[in-house]
């Protein structure tokens, strides 16, 4: 039987998830066979797995760390919002329906078979599996029938590591204020505290944390250093957002409302000289060098969005930016985009028109892991021509091509996908890329050619923008994390914890 060892945050965004990657990585490293687990996780950022099932992308990173394939084990419950008071349901991976945040907590306590059941797959292919929590266990309107913080730890016998946040100030009270709200049974189950995101000297903590101690009756095994670490954090809560530097090469992100997978511009934010920026007004779209429309939760309602907010406007003005939009937002490129059965909130509504397309959402979900190659592409990314690429697809509807609009990919089972379109006339130049693949962009060097070819267009050396392997760009980083967590946590107390 596997051991373990569960990381719980005083809040959400305390850094559970960089913690649980990082101890994935240790104990990968120190020759254990380890796996992450988060029985429950709300996010829009999901991922595809190798058998067609879709997961949080959390989990896809720290199952990275510990040097495995990711698997919908790792994460059995899914919720993905749909507006502000309700989520679709993902059980295993597939789509369980939609509810309301109210229906949600009543029916939650049918699924914990399930949790188990992945959990004990789990169990026997790994020695060691680290358990994420989910905001805090402290929140005490929703400790009934708990299945993902203290409920899930007495379910799975775990010990417990407590995690709080000091950059956004009052570690103290977090940590002894969300002691005070657990009952006995569950503060006994506490077998240490982690002050994270500390920037100092930590000397001048140590009167602090020996007070800390001594009310909580509980060892800090940890104070954890800010670190600049560059890897995926928790999306509802990611401080990405609020970059507004405007760098050589510049990327605008639309960011509506109901924005999902924006991981997939990660790779982008690596390069020294290129900025990301994620746009929810015209006052900030400014003059980028490529616009990307991302996917979305629902894409009428953000479509209709675009339209008020005056982003659409902004669009279809910067006549000679070239676009690319993924899933919803290669949906939102063509003429019209219907729901004929409600999938989302019913009706229909006019696209931007830049492509010759129509989508009908329907109930059915596409989700697939799929490659191939890019047919020949024209237009300012034309090096993207036969290159190879790997991605997966999250989308319910289907596009139809109304025009002889040029497809964009060859898949490898022969279908053809996405497309490509050049508007040239007294108006307009530009280029228009658009496809339901997301990760498209992490594969080998396809990131290298689209900045490559920007900075070509603003006469800059892509040599000053700097070029990288994603891939190794992205072990480096946990090892740097690794280390990082290595010598500023008690290892020896974490397995004493473990093997307790």
């Amino acid at each position: 039987m596997a051991k373990t060892i569960m990381v719980q945050g005083t809040m959400s965004n305390a850094g559970k998830s960089l913690l649980v990657a990082a101890l994935c990585r240790i104990l990968k490293q120190d020759g254990y066979k380890v796996a992450p687990f988060k029985s429950q996780n709300m996010a829009l950022n999901s991922y595809i797995t190798e058998d067609g099932l879709e997961m949080g992308r959390a989990q896809v990173m720290q199952a990275e760390a510990a040097k495995i394939k990711p698997s919908v084990y790792m994460n059995p419950i899914l919720l993905k919002p749909t507006n502000d008071v309700g989520s679709q349901i993902i059980v295993n991976g597939k789509v369980l329906g939609n509810m309301k945040a109210v229906d949600y907590f009543k029916y939650k306590v049918k699924l914990i078979p399930e949790i188990k059941k992945a959990f004990s797959k789990l169990e026997e292919l790994y020695d060691v599996i680290i358990i994420e929590g989910a905001g805090s266990p402290a929140e005490i309107n929703l400790r009934e029938n708990d299945i993902v913080n203290m409920g899930l730890a007495e379910m799975l016998d775990a010990p417990v590591i407590l995690v709080g946040d000091i950059d956004r100030g009052g570690v103290f009270a977090q940590l002894i204020g969300t002691l005070i709200l657990l009952d006995s049974k569950e503060q006994d189950r506490i077998k240490g505290l982690v002050i994270n995101k500390f920037r100092g000297d930590k000397d001048i903590l140590q009167p602090g944390i020996e007070m800390l101690e001594e009310k909580s009756k509980k060892k800090v095994v940890g104070v954890i250093p800010y670190g600049n670490i560059k890897l995926e954090d928790e999306d509802s809560l990611t401080n990405k957002f609020d970059n507004k530097l405007q760098k050589a090469i510049d990327i605008v992100v639309i960011k509506y409302p109901r924005m999902s997978n924006f991981t997939d511009f990660d790779v982008f934010a690596k390069y020294e000289n290129v900025s990301v920026r994620f746009v929810d007004n015209s006052r900030e779209f400014k003059n980028p060098d490529l616009i990307v429309l991302p996917g979305t939760k629902s894409t009428i309602a953000d479509m209709k969005w675009l339209r008020e907010s005056g982003l659409e406007a902004k669009i279809l003005k910067n006549s000679k930016t070239p676009i690319w939009g993924i899933c919803g937002g290669y949906q939102m490129l063509g003429l019209e985009i219907e729901d004929p059965l409600g999938v989302e909130s019913g009706g229909k509504i006019n696209g931007l028109g830049l492509i010759q397309t129509k989508t009908v959402l329907s109930n059915e979900k596409t989700t697939r892991q799929v490659q191939g190659n890019f047919n020949k592409v024209q237009g300012i990314f034309e090096k993207l021509s036969n290159k190879d690429f790997k991605g997966y697809e999250i989308h319910m509807g289907r596009t139809e091509f109304l025009d002889s609009d040029v497809f964009l990919l060859q898949k490898q089972d022969g279908t053809q996908e996405g497309v490509y379109k050049k508007i040239k006339n007294v108006q307009e130049n530009r280029d228009i890329y658009g496809t339901y693949v997301h990760g498209i962009f992490d594969y080998e060097d396809i990131s290298d050619i689209i900045i490559e070819q920007l900075s070509k267009e603003k006469g800059l050396s892509f040599d000053e923008i700097q070029q990288f392997d994603y891939s190794d760009f992205k072990e480096k980083e946990y090892d740097k994390l690794a280390d990082l967590v290595r010598k500023n946590i008690d290892m020896e107390e974490i397995y004493n914890i473990i093997n307790s």
